[in-house]
Order: C-alpha cells, then structure tokens, then sequence
C-alpha cells in the first residue's frame, strides 16, 4: 500500500507498476451484449499490453500511442470501466512532453467522452482523475469534486480523502486539509504515511517550514516511521524556497535514519528548483545523483519535462551527466536525439538548439547533432525552421545532402504539385545542391508527363540540365520505356560513358517489360565483361537452354564469353549429354581413346552411371582404367559412392587421391557430410578430423544438426579431447557459426565424467573463442549443490565480466532455486536497481512446469514481488498453468487469493485458466466470467442458440469459449455437435492469425517474449495464403532481429512467400523466387514440397503447369532434382499415379534420389495400409536392389505379390540380376531384353497413359 500511495507525488515512476497497478472496478451490471464484453476484454488487454511495453521501455508513453488508444476504445461505442480506468491514469506524468494544461485537458475530454458513451464511473475512476489532478498541478476545488461524486451516487473512500487533502496542501490550505482530516477521524479511517508527506507540502506553502518541519516527530509519535516519501516531500520544501542548508540538513537526517534516497528522488528535488528559479543551487544537488542502474531512463524523463516547463538550459545540463554519452561506442554516441528533438516540436529558439548542438558535438555525446536537428524538423513539417537549419549547416562548412529535401518533395510528389516541385528546386539550387539521380527519379521527374516536358520546365525555372543525375535518370527513364532508344543511345561513342550499377534495377524491369532476347543478350554480353562479371558453368547451361528455347542460337557465343575461365579449361563444358547416350558410353569411351581425345566427360558420366546401378566394383575398374582421366566431379561421385558402400579406406583412399591432383578442389557439403557420417559410423575420429581440416564447404541447417549429434556421440563416450578438437576444426574453417548447442557437446563430457571446474574451463573457453555460454545454468546449479564456492566465485566473476552483473545475478538467482537454497535466491533477486527480465523469468518458469517443480515456481513468484518492472499477472500465470497440469484446485484458489492481496490487475487469460481448473473440479468460479456462463447452460440447445446469436451479431469468441463449448457438448455425448463447434473454431484461429496475428507477435518481442516456432509458421502460412507478401517480409525481419533466433528454416518465408505471389494471380513472381533459389551457387537444394501439397489440394492447375515447367528445366537443364522429386512425391502422396508415371517417365533421374524416396516410403510405412500402391512398391523393391539388400527385396516381392501388385518386367530385371550376384536362382525367369529395352518400354506405356487420360 504504501509504495501505491508513494505514487502521488510526482515521480518518473516505475514501468509495470504505473500502468498496471489500479484498482479493479467495480462490476456493473450492464446491458451490453457478450460480443461488446468480449471485444472489451481483447481490447483492454491489447491497450494494456501497448502501454506496458511502452513505460517497460521508455519510461513513458507517447501522446500519439494514447490517442490511439482512446479512439480505438471510442469506436467500439461501448467502453468498459476498466479501459476508462487506464486511459485516465495515463493522462498525468506519464506523458512528459506534454504541457501540464494540455494534459489536464486530454483527462477532461477521456473522462467526458467515455461518459458520454457509457463507461460505468466507480470510486476508483474518481480517484484516478484526483491523481492525475495532483500530478498536472491543476487547481479544483475539493468541495465542487465531492459535491459531483455525491451527485453520482458514489461514495468517495479512504484513497479519495487522502487525495483531497494533498489538492488543499498543493495550494497551501492547511485549513481545508484540516477539515478533511477530521472528518478521515471520524470514520476511524487511518492517518496514512501518505497524510502526513502531503501535511508537509501543506504547511510549506502556507509558509510555515517550522511546522512543516516538525510534522516528522509528529508521525514518530503516531508511531509511523518517516518513509523517504516524507523526507522528499520536506527537501521538495526547501527547494521551493531555495534554502539549500534545510536541503542539506534534510538529506543529512534521511540518511542517518538509513532512509536511502534514490535518485529519481533526488531529480524531483532538480525539478522542482527549477520550477522555482533556483538553478544556481541545481549542481549541488547533480553531484549527490549516483548513477544508479536505470539512470538514464529517468533522467530522459526528467529532461523531457525540464524542457516542457521551458527550463531547457536545466535539462541540457542534466544531459550532459548521462554516463552512457561519454562511451565512445557508436550505439550509444546519440542519445541526445530525444533531446534535440523535443527541443524542436516545443519551438525552442534554433540559436539555443543551434548553441545545444555544437556543445554536443565539442564534448564528443554526439556525432552529428545539427544534422539530426534538421531531420527532426523536417520530420516535423516545420518548413521554416527546416530551411534555416540547412542555412546554418551551410555556414558551418557542413554538406547539405539531396536527401534532405526528400521530405518536402514528398507531399507536391504525392498531390502532382508542380509547382511546389519546382519551388523546392530552386531552393537547393539556391543552396548549391545538385540535383541527384534519386531525387530526380524518385521526386521530381515522376511529376511530369514526359522527359521533355520535365527538361523544359527545369530550364525555366533556372534549374541545371548538365548534371550527371539528370544523365543518368534520363537513361534510367530509356531503359524502363525504350529499350531500342538506350541501346542507340548507349552505343554512341559520343555519349558519356553511365556506369550499370546507376540503371541495372531499370535495366531489368525493362528487359521483363518487353521480353526482347536479342535486345538482351546484346546488353549484358558487353557490359558484363566490361566489368569482369563472370557466371558458373551451371548458369551458363540454363542461358543456353533458354537461347535454344527463344530459337537464337547464334548468340549463345555472347554468353559462352562470360563462363569462368577455371571451368572452361576444366571440361569440355559444351558438351552436355542426354540421358538416352548413357547406356553407350562405354563404346564412347573407346571410341575416344581411339581417336586420342580427352575423356573426362564421358568418364563422369559413367561414373554416374555405376552410381545409378551401385555397381561399385565396375567404377573402381573404370577408374583404374582412365585414372588419367578421372577429373574432380567422377572423383566426388566415386567417394559417394564408396560410403554408400561403407568402403572407408577406398572413400579416403580417392580423397587423398584427387586432392594430389589438384589441392583446390574440394567435395561439396552433401558429400562431404556423408563422408563424415560414414567415417563416423566406423569410430575413425581422427580420419575425421583430417577430412573436416583439408577443405572448406559450406553446410546447411541439416549437415549442422548431423554434426552437432555426432559431437554428442563423442561426448558420450567421454573422448573430451575428441570433442575439443572436433569443435575447434569446425568453427575454425567456418563449417558452422559458433551456438551455444554447438558448443554443448564439450561441456556435456565434462558433467558426464563428473568434472564440474572441467565443464566450467570448457565454457570459459567457448565464450572466449566463440562467445557462447553452453549449459551455463547446469555448470552453477552442479557448483551450488557441491558446495565449491571458490570455483562458483569463479563462474560468477566471468559471467559478471562477460554478459554484464545482471545476467550473472539471474543466473545465480536460478541456480539457488533450483538448489533449494531460497534465503540466499532472495538476498540476490532483491539486489537494489535489479530489473525484470521476461524472457529469462520465463525460461526458468517453463523449466518449472516442464519438470512439475511447483514450489521453485511459488518461490520465485514470492521473491520478484518488488522486482522493478515485473508483471505480477504473467508470474502468477506461470503457477496457474502448473496447477492445470496437476489439476490441483486448491493451490489454484490458494493462488487467486493472494493476486487480490497483492492487488494484482489479472488479465483474462489468467482469469479463464483459473476459472477452467475450478470449473474442472467441480469447484464455485469466485468471479463472473458471462461469456463462460453463457455456453455452460444445460443441454445442447441452449449452447447452440447463443453461439448463434453472437454469430448473428459478428461475435470473435476467444479460444477459450470455444474450449468451453466443446468440452460441454462432448460431456453430454454430442460428438458431432462439437466437431461442427470444433471447425468454426479452427476458422476462428485463421482469422485472428491474418487480423491480430502480427501485432499481437510485435506486442510479445517488444515484451522479450519470443513465440513458439508452430506460433510463428501458423502466423505465416496465414498471411501467406492472404497474398500478404509485406506481412511475411515483417514477421522474417522480426524473427532475424532477435538475439537468440529460433530455429527456424528460412524455407518457411520463401514457401508462404511464393504461396502468396500465386495468391495474388502473380505466378511468375513465385517462379523467379523459387528459380533463384536452386540456381544459386550456395544452395543448399531445400524442399518445397509444402508449396505443392497447397496447389494440388486447392487445384491450382494454372501454377502447377508454370512451376511444374520450372522443376522440369531445372532437372534437365541444371541437374537440380529435389524440386522435381518434390512434386513427384506428393503426386503419389495424394494417388495421382498416373501423373507421377508420366513425371517419372519425362526425367528418368528422379529414380536416383535414394535418399529423399527411401525416407518418403519409410515414413508412409509407419501407417498401416498407407504403402500400398504400385509405384510405392515398385520403388521399395527398386531402391532395395541399389542397396543390394536381396532380404529387403525379396520381402518386399512376397509383400507385392501377397497383395496382388503387377510387378514390372524392369524391377523383375533388377531383382533377378541381385539374386545372381547373391550367388543364388530367382524364384522367376528372368526377363531376356537388356535394362534399355524395359526402361523404354515403361515410359512409352506411361507416356499411352498419360494420353488416354489427357483424351
């Protein structure tokens, strides 16, 4: 109570606790309907969310996020008495850049609006207009104010006569107050600290300092012990009369009664000298300010209101203390921004702001002060001080940059305004600033019709022509229109030479505009080599097929210029084969020995070949035959292929091999990983290592997480220095970036063998190489428990040096807990200027309810009680969520008790959880819950008609309701009633993802709350199937801002990103996305699946064709098949067969992707009757023949023929041909034709099917 009624003095207060801590209003029974009440509830809970991160963050809120606020709750039409209670509270000292008047002002307009739509006014109401009364030094008459309560039927309490006397003290009636007092004495309601501090303002005023003076013993004698309320109070006193000997004489008394003032204490005390004129005595008190932690927060604020009260030279000064300016760190070298920029919305004279900024500058707190200046005014739309502040940059030698006019051209821009475009003109011109190609391409050209037009009006309006911007937005203009006139234009030997990076964007627009592939290639050959771009060998095989395609093959040798020279010289890369020539290669092979000619193509290709087979036995003698030959590529398919095998010394026995070639080359990441594994797999750590040393390669998320679990095998096994050097290699080469799970594997064998200073060394190093803390918490808790306080003072001054003293006191806060040690956890969290940390209280309480440690949980609730900025409601949540977990009813109520005695404001979630334990056990709800009542009523009819009718009226339910809804009519055995209640739910949660979804994910990073990753892909895919393209953009900017990002695959944007393209009818938008991600040099070939499922579900044939063509020209012209493979595999996810026979028969190589088709049929294989079809188990039986596994493949016959599957003549081949080699007879006759004959023979068959179906 008293830290409550500390707040009604002026303060910058704290964060949580100025928002959230108000009383609950009394419940009125209304008439509004349970879609307002609902609609209330989302909205109070959004506003109050909005305001805390707000003050969490800023110590305060903006005039501009209150208003909108307070309009949104107007529209509604019915505002609740909760939402009037916070918008009242907030009119006070919470908005410092607003005038005390206009404060007042903004309360009076709340309050009648609000009254007039119908807000039900309690005590508590009344109580917050007082406040905000006392807060804006607003004159009333006490008397007026209780006569209009009277008249409202409401009975003021002890709060409201506390209040009222203050307003009488505020304006020194110590008579009125007197008058009060009795009456308070009267009722027997007791004389509070908070009486006694506003007695001593009281008398003050009135002029009597002796009698304000003694009010002190005279609380003693009440026996109520001065609290640093009082002591502020009496030096705020003194500072109104300017009496520096009673100030010092005050803080000399507090301090020998051990009442510790803080130093928002202490800046009341500034402000209030100021106010009173006494500025010459505000130094004295600036040097006892201590710089506590939350200092500069404050002292923003105290400065903000310095300025509003006009006193800008004592806010410049406070200015100039702030610790964090004189850091020669770039983050932090402008913080004077809030400053300069209040000084400017409050019209401060530009020689002071101009005089503010060259100090700043001088003492080094900021890097360009006047130049910000500007931008604020120019910001703020003032014209005129915006063009007297470029006067003085120019004066002072400083450049005056196109940009900066930006924001004047924006409006004549945006209301085709040419002569303001113009006027704005010839003001830079005026300045001597030079017309660039931005502002001429984005500003002022756009505003006339035609270049012509925009020259001739330039040139009269006395406007340059001969700059280079205007060159250059000239050629910009011809390559977006006129392609014919650019190339004319460029190709005069005359015309100034224009670089290509100042019209590429251009360029490439207008190349899409008019599709002109002679055009084109006739540009891009030219310049690209002027400026030595190069492309890979790759990328050049698509631009040939596209050339063939466009029937323009004679500029295909402009294109062969720009193949990198390495690959030219490496193959004959105009040579590339089809797939019908290589069951002939051998004959190629010799043809080509014969004749003298270099082999290596044709090699590979066979190579490959005996990987298609898995004949490795016939690529070993290949390779011995040609090993001249053999060049990088055959090589790497030769090393698949041996670990495919498991044949470890051949794979490193080749590795060695092509690196004597040429020490260059170096293995991809998916073969060099499935090197690893296999190298792994045979405890050849050391041949590991040595692999993982000779080359870089770059490794996506699936290879890290390989490598991460292949560090924890080592780690099991307890071979630390394996571990070490693993990781050391890693990072090292750049294979992986440094995590803190990356890491964990070394400190894992520490605590496995029991070595805890070990484990800590180990994450001392890792944060010294790598900056990663692993398993930190694990390594304190074993300390804590084994009771080794010097290795603990170890950890703790390390953390402390590293991560900063608060990371390190949460961390020994947690590990107490978990320790049981809660006398010492208390003495840590109750560290004087301790903030809250969401995020980390989170964590903890999730690890406790994870593992059901429900008093840890209690504990920490209990201990963060006074924590600066906690939200009581979140922490108590925690237990909540616990209780419903345990279904312990009792510790629930015991829990709902306690909120009411810390007065905490419960949100409605927190509400419905509790109400849903007690509900669930049969227990009273102590509160009303009407949405909740309203679905409880018996029988399936009445549930059924009032979700009707607020469906009727546009009623959004929460989830809760509906949890409600369901659970009742599945109690009463009406299973399909609550599947039909179930979907409009599911409905439900999509439209609140596209309607609330990203605001309600920035309103919880803002909290440092970071959402499930299933919160996150659900939020995507929603806006994704929106066609919310900007929306995704958002959300993947947010996640990538984060400290600790989730994990969360990048594919989920570029997906739901394309699915939102094809959404918005622009396909070709989502082909370039996806095209542009396989053709890049460093892709890592991720699925997009997910992307197909959506079109063949929702029938998309249009999309399909288009991204179908894609897939199939990046198989056949890019050999890039996992896009192919894709789509493949969800034709036969959703039995369409036939299609994917015809796919299967149009680019045969999906057949080698062993790796992506096996898993595919395993996972189908987990579900009874799911691997059914023949295509299934013609793969199952053909991939079984690739790892020569005949028990595999002759299960997988019995199971085809139990079932009755034809099986076909090419997969009777290949098994008959395993049989052979197994050294035993097939229980069938084996098919006569060659592999070439069955495998032309399915496809012509598919191919006849894929007709007849076609007709």
């Amino acid at each position: 109570m008293a830290a409550l009624l500390r707040s009604a003095r002026f303060t910058w207060p704290y964060a949580a606790v100025c928002v959230r801590n108000y009383a609950v209003a009394t419940e009125q029974k209304n008439e509004a309907s349970i879609a307002v009440k609902s609609k209330q509830a989302q909205q109070f809970d959004w506003a109050l969310t909005k305001l805390e991160s707000s003050v969490r963050r800023t110590g305060r809120i903006t005039k501009t996020l209150l208003l909108r606020i307070f309009h949104d709750i107007c529209r509604t039409g019915y505002p609740s008495g909760n939402q009037a209670l916070l918008l009242l509270r907030s009119c006070g000292s919470l908005l410092p850049e607003m005038p005390l008047e206009e404060r007042s002002e903004l309360a009076h307009r709340v309050w009648e609006k609000l009254q007039e739509l119908g807000a039900p006014y309690d005590v508590s109401h009344y109580n917050a207009l007082l406040k905000v009364y006392l807060q804006n030094d607003f004159r009333f008459s006490p008397t007026d104010f209780l006569a209009k309560m009277e008249a409202a039927n409401v009975q003021p309490n002890r709060v409201t006569y506390q209040r009222l006397i203050a307003a009488y003290c505020q304006k020194g009636d110590i008579e009125g107050a007197s008058t009060i007092l009795g009456f308070m004495k009267s009722k027997d309601l007791p004389i509070t600290e908070a009486v006694f501090s506003s007695l001593v303002t009281g008398h003050a005023r009135a002029g009597d300092m002796e009698s304000a003076k003694n009010i002190l013993p005279v609380m003693r004698g009440a026996g109520i012990e001065p609290t640093p309320d009082t002591y502020v109070s009496l030096l705020t006193a003194y500072a109104e009369k300017g009496d520096l000997d009673g100030l010092k004489m005050t803080l000399e008394a507090a301090e020998s009664a051990d009442c510790s003032l803080m130093d928002r204490d202490i800046m009341q005390v500034i402000f209030t000298l100021a106010k009173a004129g006494h500025q010459e005595l505000i130094p004295e008190m600036v040097e006892r300010l201590r710089h506590e932690r939350g200092y500069v927060p404050d002292a923003m604020n105290l400065c903000l209101s310095l300025i509003t009260q006009g006193q800008e030279d004592t806010a410049f000064s406070i200015l100039k203390t702030f610790p964090s300016l004189q850091s020669d760190s770039n983050e932090t070298s402008n913080l004077g921004n809030f400053f300069l920029r209040h000084c400017i919305n409050m019209d401060i004279s530009l020689e002071k702001i101009f005089h503010y900024c060259k100090e700043l500058q001088e003492l080094n707190l900021h890097s360009a002060p006047l130049t910000f200046a500007l931008s604020c005014s120019l910001e703020a739309k003032k014209i005129g001080s915006s063009l007297e502040l470029m006067r003085l940059l120019k004066e002072q030698n400083l450049p005056i940059r196109p940009h900066y006019f930006w924001p004047l051209l924006t409006q004549p821009l945006k209301e085709k305004n040419i002569a303001g475009v113009l006027e704005v003109a010839k003001g830079m011109e005026k300045l001597g600033v030079t017309l660039d190609i931005e502002t001429l391409s984005n500003y002022i050209l756009p505003v006339f019709s035609d270049m012509e037009t925009a020259r001739q009006a330039l040139k009269e309006a006395g406007v340059s022509m001969d700059s280079e911007g205007f060159l250059c937005s000239e050629v910009r203009s011809m390559a977006m229109n006129n392609l014919a006139k650019l190339y004319t234009t460029l190709s005069d030997p005359s015309f100034p030479k224009v670089d290509l990076g100042t019209f590429r964007s251009s360029l490439i627009t207008g190349f899409k505009k008019y599709c002109n592939i002679q055009l084109t290639t006739s540009f891009l050959s030219p310049f690209f080599s002027e400026q030595n771009i190069t492309i890979p060998l790759n990328i050049y095989r698509g631009i040939k097929n596209l050339l063939e395609s466009y029937h323009a093959p004679e500029l295909i040798k402009d294109v062969v210029a720009l193949v990198d020279p390495k690959e030219k010289a490496s193959t004959d890369f105009m040579l590339f084969g089809s797939r019908e020539k290589v069951l002939a290669l051998e004959n190629k092979l010799a043809e080509l020995k014969a004749e003298n000619k270099p082999l290596g193509i044709v090699l590979k290709q066979f190579v490959a070949f005996c990987l298609f087979e898995q004949n490795l036995q016939r690529a070993l003698e290949l390779k011995q035959q040609h090993d001249e030959e053999m060049t990088a590529g055959s090589y790497a398919t030769l090393i698949n292929l041996c670990c495919r095998h498991n044949n470890v010394d051949e794979a490193l026995n080749l590795k060695r091999e092509m690196s004597r070639k040429d020490s260059s080359v170096a293995l991809d990441g998916s073969k060099y990983i499935a090197l690893v594994k296999t190298l792994a797999a045979n405890d050849r750590l050391e041949d590991i290592l040595k692999e993982m040393k000779e080359k870089e390669v770059v490794l996506n998320d699936a290879n890290i997480t390989t490598i991460f679990h292949m560090l924890n095998d080592v780690a099991a096994k307890g071979n630390i220095p394996a571990v070490r050097r693993l990781l050391d290699t890693i990072f090292s080469l750049g294979l992986a970036k440094p995590t803190a799970n990356l890491c964990s594997p070394i400190v894992t064998a520490h605590l496995n063998s029991k070595d805890v200073a070990g484990a800590l060394e180990a994450t001392i190093e890792c944060q010294k190489l790598y900056n990663q803390l692993p398993r930190i918490h694990d390594i304190i808790v074993a300390l804590v428990e084994k009771g080794d306080t010097e290795v603990l003072q170890k950890a703790m001054d390390f953390i402390s040096q590293e991560r900063g003293e608060m990371t390190m006191l949460y961390d020994l806060f947690f590990a107490f807990l978990q320790t049981g040690r809660y006398r010492e956890a208390r003495k840590i969290i109750e560290t004087p200027g301790l903030r809250a940390k969401p995020g980390r209280l989170q964590w903890y309480a999730d690890k406790c309810i994870f593992n059901s440690q429900m008093e840890n949980l209690e504990q920490m609730v209990e201990m963060t009680a006074k924590l600066f900025e906690c939200d009581r409601d979140e922490m108590y949540s925690y237990i909540l969520r616990l209780c419903k977990e345990t279904n312990d009813w009792r510790k629930a109520e015991a829990i709902w008790t306690k909120m009411q005695e810390e007065n905490v404001i419960p949100r409605e979630r927190t509400l419905r959880l509790l109400a849903d334990i007690l509900k669930n056990n049969d227990q009273e709800v102590p509160f009303d819950m009407p949405e909740v009542k309203a679905f409880l009523l018996p029988g399936k009819n009445s549930s059924f008609e009032m979700l009707k009718d607020t469906e009727k009226r546009g009623v959004v339910l929460s989830p809760s309701t509906f949890d409600h809804l369901i659970r009742t009519l599945l109690s009463q055995g009406f299973i399909e009633d609550a599947m039909v209640v179930l979907n409009r739910h599911l409905l439900l949660l999509t439209v609140f993802f596209f309607t609330e979804g990203l605001e309600t994910m920035k309103a919880m990073l803002q909290l440092d709350h970071i959402p499930s990753n299933l919160a996150i892909i659900r939020l995507v895919q929603t806006l994704g199937s929106q066609g919310d393209v900007a929306g995704i953009q958002e959300v993947q900017s947010l996640i990538n801002s984060l400290g600790r990002s989730p994990n969360l695959s990048s594919m989920v944007f570029v997906n739901n990103t394309a699915l939102a393209h094809i959404k918005n009818g622009d396909v070709d938008a989502a082909v370039e996305l996806l095209d542009g991600i396989y053709t890049s040099p460093n892709s890592t070939n991720p699925s997009i699946a997910f992307i197909f499922r959506k079109l063949l579900e929702s029938g998309n044939d249009h999309a399909l064709d288009k991204l179908g063509a894609m897939v199939e020209r990046l198989a056949n012209h890019f050999a890039c098949y996992r896009p192919a493979t894709d789509l493949f595999l969800q034709l036969l996810d959703l039995d369409k067969v036939d299609d994917a026979k015809f796919m299967l028969a149009r680019c045969n190589a999906l057949a080698e992707q062993k790796d992506i088709l096996l898993s595919f049929v395993s996972q189908k294989a987990q579900s009874p009757g799911q691997v059914r079809s023949y295509l299934w188990l013609s793969f199952l039986s053909h991939l079984a023949v690739l790892d020569k596994d005949l028990t595999s493949a002759k299960a997988l016959h019995e199971q085809m023929m139990r079932e009755g599957v034809t099986v076909d003549e090419l997969s009777l081949k290949r098994l008959a041909r395993l049989y052979s080699e197994a050294g035993e007879t097939a229980p069938f006759p084996e098919p006569p034709e060659s592999f070439k004959f069955y495998a032309d023979k399915l496809k012509e068959s598919s191919a006849k099917a894929q007709t007849t179906a076609e007709e």
